[in-house]
């Protein structure tokens, strides 16, 4: 269960990041400063950030032109709720609720 809670802990972290980090490029964009790099965007919704992003891009309407954005960030959502359900299902731990 604590495996669980730590996992949970760090997506949630993730996905917090993945959302700043679209609104500061944004902010950054507007202004016309140094932005930060598509490849660091695609690196933190790979590692479990992918939700925050996707909701980072449609608040800040950030990123929505670009269609690598808007059919990557999903496509990689996709593939990180198959991972969790596959180590859910196939793993030899036991998850209960309680």
């Amino acid at each position: 269960m604590v495996v669980v809670g730590i996992i949970a802990a760090y997506l949630l972290i993730m996905n917090i990041i993945g959302f700043a980090l679209m609104g500061i490029d944004k902010r950054r964009a507007v202004k016309r400063l140094w932005r930060i790099s598509e490849s660091t965007l695609f690196v933190v919704a790979i590692i479990g950030g992918s939700l925050g992003s996707i909701i980072g891009m449609r608040v800040f309407h950030h990123k929505t032109k670009h269609w690598y954005f808007v059919y990557g960030m999903p496509a990689i959502l996709i593939i990180e709720i198959l991972a969790v359900v596959a180590f859910v299902y196939l793993s030899p731990i036991e998850f209960s609720i309680m």
